[in-house]
């Protein structure tokens, strides 16, 4: 009886053993995953040249706003799309089409609802829309395309953005 407990004893502190011996090789990533800049400036120029409506990028904004994402989809419903990482280490896109606007702001918001809350920014109309995971503006009085800036962060993280647009 005493040989059978001695051996379940030394197997475990071998498993344990093992099992350290393991965790000590697997990486350990603390902190923020390091999410890599692109460079937009060609797929900008690209969507302008080709877009019916005039494309809009932010400039200027600090260097902690990462770009992480770009692509723009001509074919279909020439679709723009600009994402970063904002300097809270939420997500924010702009988004842009010249497809049919209500499908359009129900993708891209992930279905936020429009409010009553408006602001004025550079002279222009934004309607503020609120969700579950994410909120938006999006611009209004532009006939044949949809302006939206969307994503995880603040409706002041938003509005740093479109202040930031320009279409040229």
């Amino acid at each position: 009886m005493q040989k059978t407990a001695r051996d379940m004893i030394l197997s475990l502190a071998l498993i344990v053993l093992a099992a350290g011996v393991v965790w000590l090789f697997i990486p350990h990533t603390d902190g923020e995953p390091d999410i890599k800049r692109v460079d937009y400036r060609v797929d900008l120029l690209t969507a302008r040249r080709a877009a019916s409506y005039p494309v809009a990028a932010p400039e200027g904004l600090p260097e902690q706003w990462k770009p992480t994402s770009v692509r723009y989809r001509g074919a279909e419903d020439e679709a723009w799309h600009l994402g970063f990482r904002s300097p809270d280490g939420e997500y924010v896109a702009v988004e842009q089409s010249a497809g049919k606007r209500s499908a359009f702001i129900e993708d891209k918001t992930q279905r936020a609802e429009k409010t009553e809350v408006t602001e004025r920014i550079d002279g222009k109309t934004w309607t503020r829309y609120e969700g579950d995971q994410y909120d938006a503006l999006v611009l209004e009085g532009t006939p044949g395309s949809t302006t939206v800036v969307t994503g995880t962060a603040s409706f002041e993280e938003l509005t740093t953005v479109v202040e930031a647009l320009r279409t040229e």
